[in-house]
């Protein structure tokens, strides 16, 4: 989340913020943390279509997490349709296996 709050880089912080996004989805708290950083670099690059889309999943993120019911390995972008399920990125697969 490091990079994703400070990088200069918008492609990079997206890239960090997607995979966070994919780590946090099992657990309310994290994954609507991950949501407040990404509508607040929407809103940083002005971008109002991930602006929006952030504050859809914003309303959503918590109860999905708890009743879970998320898309997994969905990167929580905008312009990924909200309960489309992604293939899971190797490395994050292995993190999410090994915290169960």
């Amino acid at each position: 989340m490091a990079t994703a709050r400070r990088s200069a880089d918008a492609a990079a912080a997206w890239r960090a913020a997607e995979r966070a996004h994919i780590l946090s989805q099992p657990w309310p708290w994290p994954h609507t943390v991950v949501h407040a950083a990404m509508l607040r670099r929407a809103l940083r690059e002005r971008d109002v279509v991930e602006a929006v889309g952030q504050v859809i999943r914003l309303a959503v993120a918590g109860p999905g997490s708890a009743t879970g019911r998320y898309p997994q390995g969905n990167t929580g972008r905008a312009r990924v349709p909200l309960t489309e399920p992604m293939p899971m990125p190797d490395d994050l697969a292995a993190l999410l296996a090994a915290s169960r």
